[in-house]
């Protein structure tokens, strides 16, 4: 009789930047969530991990809270290679959206870059507008944070939406309709965001984290 063993599915959860969203505190969160369902977790507060061809080539799933800061063309390359091969990768807010802003390939990958949000926190309504398992039986709900207004790629699969609020500082921004979830291809590789995150509270809402949760487990290999 032979023998099978389960292989377990591996995790790298790649952290830093603006300490301002939390990056420590938040993916601890989505890493015990992972490491419940089943995932080796492994840390990384460097951006060195997205060098190594060998860790990446055994990921199954990158999770990226990383807000500005800096990457250089070969960790953007390392990263970007590895979701072309088949590896996911998922984020939340300014962690996958305002990060690199300088890395136009990035933003390419990653299928949309954060612009501005209104200077104090806002109250407003996500809808859903996918059938999609992520958001599948999640009515719409309120949430009051950082409502962000992003440059999107119109290849992506918009799962939620919102309206932007009035913006006294921009006008003309009220009323626009903006996704706040959204899925994408990259090569043989799924890619989830959803633009809200911006502190701890916010993951807490019962249906942003039922979507980061899904999120992740459908862009895993």
């Amino acid at each position: 009789m032979v023998e099978v063993t389960r292989v377990r599915k591996r995790a790298l959860v790649v952290r830093g930047g603006w300490e301002g969203h939390r990056p420590v505190e938040a993916t601890d969160r989505y890493a015990g969530v992972l490491e419940r369902s089943g995932y080796d977790v492994t840390r990384s507060g460097t951006l060195d991990a997205y060098l190594d061809a060998d860790l990446l080539a055994q990921t199954d799933l990158v999770v990226q809270c990383w807000t500005m800061g800096t990457i250089t063309p070969e960790q953007s390359a390392g990263l970007s290679a590895a979701v072309r091969a088949g590896t996911g990768l998922a984020g939340w807010h300014g962690g996958i959206i305002d990060a690199f802003r300088a890395d136009l390939a990035y933003h390419l990958m990653t299928g949309a870059q954060f612009v501005r949000h209104p200077k104090e926190f806002v109250e407003y309504e996500v809808r859903i507008v996918s059938r999609h398992p992520i958001v599948a039986g999640l009515a719409p709900f309120r949430v009051r944070t950082e409502q962000y207004y992003v440059h999107a790629d119109p290849s992506n699969e918009v799962l939620a939406v919102t309206d932007h609020v009035d913006d006294p500082e921009v006008p003309g921004l009220g009323g626009i309709t903006m996704p706040v979830t959204y899925v994408r291809r990259w090569g043989r590789g799924r890619v989830f965001v959803t633009a809200i995150g911006h502190k701890l509270d916010d993951l807490a809402v019962p249906e942003v984290d039922a979507m980061i949760t899904r999120g992740m487990l459908w862009a895993s290999r």
